[in-house]
């Protein structure tokens, strides 16, 4: 079981699909939150860092999203709200959910249209990811994926604010759970 008051809301979606500007604003409305950016996980490999969109990446990507996942499920485990911001496609998520060492979380996928996401990539400043053709893969990849709809939004209000009010009601509602296998 979860943790007394504490939640883990996955908000997950290709390069560009608004999930750090959502992520944060729905953090900082919760009393006791923690936000966790995966991107920060793959940063910490100094040596040998393999582009995670890369097949060659695989293992590390594994070892990466693990360790992310148990920093995530302990802090939720721990009574915080904690809201992911990452890359955690469905084919991730049994390891993932696992790995947070939580019996369920919240899982979303933000998913506007492909040029939506690219459009916002190439305009990023200070970002450290702005590759196109690959932000085109990733977004494929959940496109093409199976996701149960209910855990997937594709028409976003431009405003991060109705998508974060949206969010918070399919958490309070149930509708976003996702169970470990």
């Amino acid at each position: 079981m979860n943790g007394p008051g504490g939640e883990l809301i996955v908000v997950t979606g290709p390069p560009g699909a608004g999930k750090t500007t959502v992520s944060r604003s729905l953090a900082d409305g919760f009393d006791f939150s923690a936000l966790v950016a995966g991107d920060d996980f793959f940063a910490f490999i100094n040596c040998g860092f393999i582009a995670p969109w890369l097949p060659e990446a695989h293992a590390q990507n594994e070892v990466v999203i693990s360790s992310a996942a148990s920093a995530a499920g302990r802090l939720a485990s721990g009574g915080y709200t904690v809201v992911y911001d990452g890359v955690i496609g469905p084919w991730s998520l049994p390891a993932f959910t696992t790995a947070t060492g939580l019996d369920w979380l919240h899982y979303l996928v933000l998913l506007p249209s492909e040029e939506c996401c690219v459009q916002r990539v190439r305009s990023r400043v200070g970002h450290g990811f702005s590759d196109l053709e690959a932000t085109r893969h990733m977004y494929r990849q959940f496109s093409e994926a199976q996701i149960d709809p209910r855990h997937v939004l594709t028409d976003l209000p431009q405003e991060p604010d109705a998508v974060v009010a949206w969010i918070r009601q399919q958490v309070a509602d149930g509708v976003l759970v996702h169970h470990r296998r």
